[in-house]
């Protein structure tokens, strides 16, 4: 549609100091005007996702395409993207030898039906009048904006011609020329107005056609019985000063995309290192597969938002319950309890329809390439270093992100009441410069597999725990040297009773080892129940405080044994105590 935009012009009443400066404005408003040179219905372009951006819950995809643009104003219309897109999330961005400015981005949605109660071709034709229509709505949007600045160029007239004289100005405004002037402005003022009215009425009748034919398009594919599905186009409107080539980029948000870290966690015990393969489970059910992409992934969580939430206040106040008759209260009781009883039922299956069944991550070979890492103030991105593909099928995909050689101290730890069996354990520092996210972990010593355990977030310097499960290499002994029963007190109305355990570590190892074992003191819960440490001494035991060079009397009366034992080396420790109690008690925890 061509507009023409027309100024009425009084030269007599431009002065001559001002003349140059006031042309210059009154060409501009004629400029705007080619922003409205016919365009024809635009073909889609067939684009290609290029790469994408994985968080947890979402994932940003970009698609790439690449048009030759006339000079002028042309429209790109990419099509059968998700339908679950987030509109606001859509970004376009473009590099060519068009020279070419983006005017405006819009999105739609496109509904089929593959149905023969569908009439396909009544479809296909409403949907290109809503397009028609929707092209129209913005051209009257761009008019409206030629008018606000025809408007606000005929105030810089007007303010050009009553501003102070220059230093090489030779005569004022005279009387006639302000007449002139506001006879300029009124004229133009009320044309204005005029084509605001008009405008606005224009744009008002096409909102009602679009709703009309919006509504109709839905009468179609929902009167159909039919499963319809959906999918969205979006339409990039630019203006090239010039022909020639333009490379856009078209990134978007979708969730259905997620990934989850896992590991391998390799100790090479000889080395006290452990060999840490960081991976990440991505999974995509975004209705679009991507094919040889460049993946990324984020430990960002952009559902949480940037700032945290406003805690409202809590009111309290006195409950006053609304007065209603007997009876009424009655038939209101039993009406609300089945309501209530209704929409929890709805509720329960809805959720049990729409929970999904837990998958199991298989193992997919990888190679392991070490991903790039961008790390931020909050969070880390990882970019996969060879293309990857994953499909529209929720299927579980490994990928690898990055290998890392951890230094780790070694212990042992045992308890021998329980067991009899020494646990290794690798106490080791992320030295990484991004964080461990929570994940499950395969523990291997050496070449043998050990276990499957669940590690924790672990942020950068910080130290975490693999546990390596049981080592033979230290031998672990625990026997009951004596127990027995005494009376106490002048009248023999007391007991006591004393338990002596002998507990033997030894080494097997070529290496120096520690092991830490732990023992349970017995803890009273009432005062008439005194418990007696008598070996080791309590000059030999520490507290969590003052930790003993060996022994420390930790939380919940337990002793905590620290021994550095040489290759072969055997050590026994003695471990007595004694309960005294009132003979009329019965007691527990003794067994």
């Amino acid at each position: 549609m061509e507009i023409g935009v027309s100024f009425s012009t009084h030269s007599a009443i431009i002065p001559a100091m001002n003349k140059t400066r006031i042309l210059a404005l009154c060409l501009s408003l004629a400029a705007p005007a080619s922003l409205f040179a016919t365009m024809k219905n635009p073909s889609p372009m067939p684009s290609q996702i290029t790469a994408a951006t994985v968080y947890t819950d979402r994932a940003i995809v970009t698609r790439a395409v690449r048009v030759e643009l006339p000079a002028g104003q042309s429209e790109i219309v990419l099509e059968k993207l998700p339908a679950a897109l987030i509109d606001a999330s859509v970004q376009v961005s473009g590099r060519g030898t068009a020279s070419a400015t983006i005017l405006d981005v819009s999105t739609r949605v496109i509904y089929t039906a593959d149905n023969a109660e569908v009439d396909q071709p009544r479809v296909k034709a409403l949907q290109d009048e809503i397009t028609a229509v929707e092209q129209a709505i913005r051209a009257l949007d761009d008019r409206a904006g030629i008018l606000n600045q025809q408007a606000a160029l005929v105030e810089k007239i007007e303010n050009a011609v009553a501003a102070p004289p220059g230093k090489d100005a030779t005569a004022r405004p005279v009387i006639d020329d302000l007449q002139k002037l506001l006879a300029f402005s009124l004229e133009n003022r009320a044309r204005l107005a005029t084509e605001r009215q008009s405008l606005d009425r224009e744009r008002d009748d096409a909102n009602k056609k679009l709703n009309a034919l919006r509504s109709q398009l839905n009468e179609i594919l929902h009167g159909a019985r039919a499963q319809t599905r959906s999918y969205k186009t979006v339409t990039v409107r630019v203006a090239a000063a010039q022909a020639g080539s333009l490379d856009l980029k078209l990134a978007y948000t979708v969730p259905g995309a997620g990934w989850t870290p896992a590991y391998d966690a390799r100790l090479r015990a000889e080395d006290r290192a452990v060999e840490l393969s960081y991976f990440g489970v991505v999974r995509q059910g975004t209705g679009e597969d991507w094919n040889d992409i460049a993946l990324t992934l984020s430990t960002a969580r952009p559902a949480l938002g940037g700032a945290a939430p406003e805690l409202p206040p809590r009111f309290l106040d006195v409950y006053v319950p609304r007065p209603v008759m007997p009876m009424q209260a009655e038939m209101a009781e039993g009406r609300i309890r089945g309501m209530a009883m209704d929409k929890m039922q709805t509720f329960k299956v809805a959720e049990a329809v729409a929970a999904p069944m837990p998958a199991e991550v298989a193992e997919v070979d990888a190679t392991l390439a070490a991903a790039t890492v961008d790390t931020a103030a909050t969070s880390a991105s990882f970019r996969i270093a060879a293309a990857t593909s994953i499909p529209s099928d929720n299927s579980p995909q490994k990928v690898s992100i990055t290998t890392a050689t951890l230094p780790a101290k070694l212990q042992y730890q045992a308890v021998p009441a329980m067991q009899e069996t020494a646990f290794l354990s690798a106490y080791v520092t992320n030295g990484t410069e991004f964080p461990l996210l929570a994940g499950a972990a395969n523990i291997f010593l050496d070449d043998a597999f050990v276990a499957t355990a669940s590690l924790k977030t672990v942020m950068p310097t910080e130290k975490f725990e693999l546990s390596l499960g049981a080592d033979e290499g230290v031998a672990v002994k625990r026997r009951v040297v004596n127990r027995f029963t005494e009376n106490t007190g002048l009248t023999g109305k007391g007991r006591r009773v004393t338990c002596e355990f002998l507990v033997t570590i030894t080494n097997n190892k070529k290496t120096a080892e520690r092991v830490v074992f732990k023992e349970a003191l017995p803890l009273s819960r009432n005062e008439k129940i005194v418990v007696n440490l008598l070996a080791p001494s309590s000059k030999e035991v520490g507290t969590p405080e003052k930790p003993g060079r060996e022994v420390t009397l930790e939380e919940e009366n337990k002793l905590v044994w620290r021994l550095d034992l040489k290759p072969g080396e055997t050590r026994e420790i003695t471990y007595k105590y004694n309960v005294e109690y009132p003979g009329d008690l019965q007691i527990t925890g003794l067994d």
